[in-house]
C-alpha cells in the first residue's frame, strides 16, 4: 500500500515522502498514530500543493533577507567607548551592544545571535561586521567605535 508520510519515520523515510508499506503495518501502526495517509489522488493533490506553498513562502523569506541586506549595505553604526591613554580601549564593543546600536540609530531589529563577530571588537576605528539573516544570505554592517 502506498502511503505519504506526515512525520519523519526513521525506517521509512522523510515527511510528506511517498512510501510503500505492507497494508497491515500502514492500517495498525501509521493510520492510527496519524503518521501517515492513504496515498489517494486527492492526497496526492493535497501534497503537490503544500509544497508548492512551502517553496513560495521559503522564496518570499528569501527576498526579504535579501533585500534588508541591500539595505544593511550602505549603513552605519556608531558606538562611543571609554578610552585610557595612548588610545587604549577599556573594555570590548560586543554582538549586544552593536545589536542596541543599530536598533536606536537605524531602527532595524537585528538579532545578536545572527551577528557573526569572531571575537568582540577592542579598538577604534571601523569594522565590518558579518550578519547571517538566512543561510544563503550574509549582510555586512559597518561598525564604526569611537571615543566617548
Amino acid at each position: 500500500m502506498k502511503v505519504i508520510l506526515t512525520e519523519d519515520i526513521k525506517s521509512l523515510g522523510k515527511k510528506g515522502e511517498i512510501v510503500n508499506v505492507s497494508d497491515g503495518y500502514a492500517r495498525n501502526s501509521l493510520f492510527p498514530k496519524k503518521q501517515a495517509l492513504e496515498a489517494t489522488p486527492k492526497n496526492i493533490n493535497d501534497l503537490k500543493l503544500q509544497k508548492a506553498h512551502e517553496e513560495k513562502v521559503a522564496q518570499e523569506i528569501l527576498d526579504e533577507a535579501k533585500a534588508f541586506a541591500e539595505k544593511l549595505k550602505d549603513k552605519k553604526v556608531v558606538v562611543s567607548v571609554k578610552v585610557g591613554e595612548g588610545g587604549k580601549v577599556f573594555g570590548s564593543i560586543s554582538s549586544k551592544e552593536i545589536a542596541e546600536a543599530a536598533k536606536e540609530q537605524l531602527g532595524y531589529e537585528i538579532d545578536k545571535k545572527k551577528m557573526q563577530l569572531s571575537s568582540p571588537i577592542k579598538a577604534l576605528g571601523t569594522t565590518m561586521v558579518p550578519i547571517k539573516l538566512h543561510p544563503k544570505v550574509t549582510a555586512e554592517l559597518r561598525v564604526m567605535v569611537k571615543e566617548a
